[in-house]
């Protein structure tokens, strides 16, 4: 894991593409890398700063070939780490588990959202009221690090009863 360089910019961009996420506001300069030993990249992840002050991260990818081996935990990890506060980030709704595990919490209110995720939330609202089915899009936040302690010591706490 290492900061992404100037001119891993269009592998970054490729490799977003072809996982067929969200290819815009890519900045090779926010982004964290996973590379191999010969320094191919084979993950990304980036920390996407929002005009309302909320940070996302945004365009995890890990390349097919490197998939189940523990580099999207590391580069979530990482971003965690890097950020130390507050993280907002949106997905399928089928990665709801995959980001639990890293104490993301699912919001299912759009109050308790900055502005810019509250504007998404609205139109996900408009669009379920408008096609009458559920969106495949989940907003989710991880608090910081003090949230992931209070997670755990409750979960301790459940064990003892």
């Amino acid at each position: 894991m290492r900061p992404a360089r100037f001119e891993e910019d269009r592998a970054i961009k490729q490799l977003v593409r072809r996982a067929r996420i969200n290819p815009l506001g890519l900045n090779w300069e926010r982004f964290t890398v996973a590379v191999d030993g010969e320094q191919r990249i084979v993950g990304c992840v980036q920390l996407k700063p929002h005009a309302d002050g909320s940070v996302e991260l945004a365009s995890l990818v890990v390349d097919e070939t490197w998939r189940l081996r523990g580099v999207a935990r590391k580069l979530v990890e990482q971003a965690k780490e890097n950020r130390g506060d507050t993280l907002w980030l949106m997905c399928e709704s089928s990665l709801v588990p995959f980001y639990e595990q890293f104490d993301f919490c699912n919001m299912q209110q759009g109050g308790a959202m900055p502005p810019y995720f509250r504007r998404i939330w609205r139109l996900l609202s408009l669009l379920r009221r408008l096609t009458r089915r559920e969106p495949k899009l989940a907003i989710m936040r991880w608090q910081g690090p003090a949230e992931t302690s209070e997670r755990v010591n409750d979960r301790r706490d459940t064990r003892n009863l």
